[in-house]
């Protein structure tokens, strides 16, 4: 009989879990609170390991042909003036000149979905209401779904995780908040950038600009520290407030921003936290990705690490056969190490972190080993 698995969350990691899934021989079912894929995102990056993934997926061209190519970036003041300009790294991607893919986050996760689409059942504009994770099943109930039962449940629903909650506990028990936020939208390519970023660092935030998809728009960054700040993460109206309140006098194109910012289609705000947990199992149910592991944007290290453990997990319980706990246990035993490796890498982006040299940081990036399952 064909087991059934339940994955919440159609993002890269919970799109790559199903992928494999289905590839094993699983019934796949992804919900997704969205109504569909979620939009926008910032530009993230595919390195070391996580190239494996996409090579193994069939995916790697397709990924290449969606790149920033971005050139480089400047630093300007509050008046637009050019302070410095770099053609050897960005503050978003690191050495351009290396083999990591940077592209933007929902070109990813499009890919990802037309190679899953075909095989695997969708429920979009949906959520998981309960889940009863007792005896041969998972019983679970959907905010608009019939409810049904499965044999393994994946939360891959992100630092805020639905699953984390109600299986493992309240998000206090495991997130380590780093006292940074940010908020990205995308926005018209207002100030002709040509493959290139523009960044100003004010008095008390910072505000980036760089050109996406050809030139054909943009996406913009604000950002500000202020570790005792607590502000919710659903509601939008606080944080647009709090960005303009915050933002209005620091010069450059910020109040351009702030004003495209309420008309954003795809407008994204959050506290840069990380999730620490000591297993990412119970019973049927695991999470993979930043429910489990969140690096947070600052590691630069989110995106593979979705893709890495989503394959690992997927093919532990390959190996493990019909004996999921064994397979959930050695998802965790191959991986937790280089979890916690690459959390590190956000230390030297928070209040009273050391710096992270390039050699450092590229060694810890390719210390893990993917296994050919």
């Amino acid at each position: 009989m064909v087991e059934s698995v339940l994955v919440s969350g159609a993002s890269v990691g919970g799109l790559t879990a199903a992928y494999w899934l289905q590839r094993n021989g699983y019934a796949v079912t992804v919900v997704e609170r969205y109504p569909g894929l979620r939009p926008g995102g910032q530009a993230i990056d595919v390195r070391g390991p996580a190239l494996e993934v996409l090579d193994r997926m069939g995916l790697r061209a397709a990924a290449q042909d969606c790149k920033t190519n971005i050139r480089g970036s400047s630093v300007v003041d509050r008046d637009g003036n050019v302070l410095s300009e770099d053609t050897e790294s960005t503050p978003t991607g690191g050495p351009i000149d290396n083999p990591d893919i940077e592209l933007l986050r929902d070109d990813l996760v499009g890919l990802l979905y037309d190679e899953t689409k075909l095989k695997t059942e969708f429920l979009f504009d949906d959520s998981i209401a309960t889940l009863e994770n007792l005896g041969p099943a998972v019983n679970v109930t959907f905010e608009t779904a019939e409810p049904r039962s499965f044999d393994l449940v994946i939360g891959a629903d992100g630092l805020h995780s639905n699953v984390r909650r109600l299986v493992f506990g309240p998000e206090d028990r495991f997130i380590k908040r780093l006292g940074t936020f940010a908020a990205i939208f995308t926005v018209p390519n207002f100030l002709d950038l040509d493959y290139w970023q523009k960044w100003h660092y004010g008095d008390a935030s910072m505000a980036g600009v760089y050109s996406a998809r050809r030139n054909s728009e943009a996406r913009a960054m604000l950002g500000f520290m202020d570790p005792e700040l607590r502000i919710d993460y659903r509601d939008t109206e606080a944080q647009f407030a709090e960005l303009e309140r915050r933002m209005a006098d620091d010069g450059w194109v910020r109040p351009q921003l702030l004003k495209l910012m309420r008309a954003a289609p795809d407008f994204y705000f959050d506290e840069m936290s990380q999730i620490v947990m000591d297993h990412w199992s119970i019973g049927r149910v695991a999470l993979v990705g930043d429910a489990a592991y969140c690096a947070s944007p600052l590691s630069g290290q989110g995106t593979s690490l979705a893709l890495l453990g989503a394959t690992v997990l997927a093919g532990e319980l390959k190996l493990a056969r019909t004996d999921h706990g064994l397979g959930f246990a050695n998802y965790f035993k191959r991986f937790h190490a280089y979890t916690q490796r690459t959390q590190f890498l956000a230390s030297d982006s928070i209040p009273g972190g050391a710096p992270i040299s390039q050699e450092q940081f590229d060694l810890i990036v390719n210390s893990f080993t993917l296994m050919n399952y």
